[in-house]
């Protein structure tokens, strides 16, 4: 990062300003998840309005992580006895994952007008980067497809925090009984929190894990925390920064979106989320008779949200991050390895397609 050219420094530096600066006012002002969700609005508008901001992406592969660190904590020695429970969820994953995608497709097809490939790999409900990759190759556009998949993620936890504040009257998890300090852990705890970090980056990457750098260090906290190795999470001003550094670069992702000029397609991207999200709500509701979920955790386990952001808003929220976090893992996996395959077979049709629609 030290080769960076001055302007992108001022540009990097700015979003931090802002993103921090969004924090403290989410904070001030109740906001659910505020040090994720403030910097993450107030970032997004800025560059929506033209501001010169970059997000740190450079930090990613460090505050990663340490939310996978955090997000393992949340695993206990009784966990295996509520497993069972979860049979349902994933047996109606696959169907939700399906449907949904489909609903997005015919959406982008039907009201968006898209072509076919653009449809196609704006519609599925997770994956971001691999998308934009797949649908590049394909011939789709790519800012289009990555416009639409960071409008996803960005909308489905701004609408679903605040709904669960406001309706359901489920917030954030605050007070000083949350607030892990740095001489709240002893040296042994800090060697194995810091060893999960680094051995689960570089172990994730090592067995091409989905969402290696967070997924790893989760893998290995879990198991740490569920052996009673160690029973504190990472230092809270750690987390905090992690989830500052998260927010803004999504924030930041809108960098160059003129509104006037993408308009139609963030409206697109809005009435495809609100649509991801009513399919979203209908299968959890599934979920209580069938598996006797609450409503609330049902929505975040299938939510088209990313799994860093949805895992933390479960914690923020007092769910189950254990079950949230391994239907997202499961939903990754999925999509990833779904899609490709679905292409395989109807790629050549949409490709022809989407030539005749051009």
């Amino acid at each position: 990062m030290t080769s960076l050219p001055a302007s992108l420094w001022l540009k990097i530096l700015l979003g931090a300003a802002i993103g921090i600066f969004s924090g403290f006012v989410a904070r001030w002002i109740g906001m659910p998840l505020p040090w994720m969700l403030g910097p993450m609005l107030g970032c997004g508008l800025a560059a929506l309005a033209g501001a010169p901001v970059q997000g740190p992406v450079g930090l990613r592969s460090v505050v990663i992580p340490i939310i996978g660190v955090m997000l393992g904590a949340g695993f206990h020695p009784g966990l295996f006895d509520h497993v069972a429970t979860w049979t349902g969820t994933l047996l109606l994953l696959p169907g939700f994952l399906i449907i949904a995608t489909l609903a997005s497709y015919q959406f982008y097809r039907r009201i968006g007008g898209y072509d076919p490939v653009n449809a196609f790999f704006c519609a599925a409900p997770g994956g971001l980067n691999e998308m934009v990759v797949l649908g590049g190759q394909a011939g789709g556009d790519e800012s289009r497809i990555a416009l639409a998949h960071a409008l996803r993620v960005f909308l489905t936890i701004s609408a679903i925090a605040l709904v669960f504040a406001l309706l359901l009257d489920i917030r954030a998890v605050r007070g000083a009984a949350t607030w892990v300090g740095l001489t709240d852990l002893t040296l042994l705890d800090a060697a194995l929190l810091l060893g999960c970090g680094l051995l689960g980056f570089y172990a994730g990457k090592w067995l091409h894990l989905p969402a290696p750098q967070l997924f790893g260090p989760m893998i290995l906290s879990a198991a740490a925390h569920m052996m009673e190795w160690v029973t504190v999470p990472p230092p809270s001003l750690l987390v905090i920064a992690a989830q500052l550094s998260i927010g803004t670069i999504l924030g930041c992702r809108f960098s160059g979106v003129s509104p006037k000029e993408m308009g139609r397609d963030m409206a697109l991207g809005l009435g495809a989320t609100a649509l991801l999200l009513c399919v979203t709500t209908a299968f959890a509701a599934l979920l209580g008779p069938v598996a006797g979920t609450p409503l609330p955790q049902g929505v975040l386990a299938y939510s088209p949200g990313g799994l860093t952001e949805m895992s933390l808003l479960s914690l923020a929220m007092g769910q189950d991050v254990a079950y949230v976090s391994t239907m997202h893992v499961a939903r990754i996996v999925m999509i990833l390895f779904g899609m490709p395959l679905v292409f395989r077979v109807i790629g050549t049709r949409l490709v022809e397609a989407s030539r005749k629609d051009r």
